[in-house]
């Protein structure tokens, strides 16, 4: 059953800002990308970086892993890069009551 955690309110994650989210034994990076609100799993799928580490380009919405470069696409969790080349988990965002949001299983 799925289960909604709160991040933050919108004020504290503005654009460009990323937080790492731990929930049970699960890493969340929670991105602000140009003003919309991403969340994917903080692991590389390529050798299990953590991907709020690295840079987030705002004008293509990716993150690139700190360790050997791979680029994954925040909207899919899909690398765009190599050498990673399996999509890491996305999760639902939700915005509301003044409260960043996440859907989780």
């Amino acid at each position: 059953m799925a289960e909604i955690i709160d991040i933050c309110p919108p004020a504290e994650l503005p654009p460009g800002g990323m937080r790492l989210v731990e929930w049970e034994e699960l890493e969340i990076g929670v991105f602000n990308c140009a003003g919309t609100i991403y969340a994917i799993e903080d692991r590389c799928s390529h050798d299990n970086g953590p991907l709020v580490e690295g840079d987030l380009d705002q004008d293509d919405c990716t993150i690139e892993c700190p360790r050997h470069g791979s680029r994954f696409d925040l909207k899919t969790g899909r690398p765009k890069t190599l050498p990673a080349y399996v999509p890491v988990d996305t999760f639902p965002v939700i915005v509301g009551d003044d409260m960043i949001k996440v859907e989780v299983d």
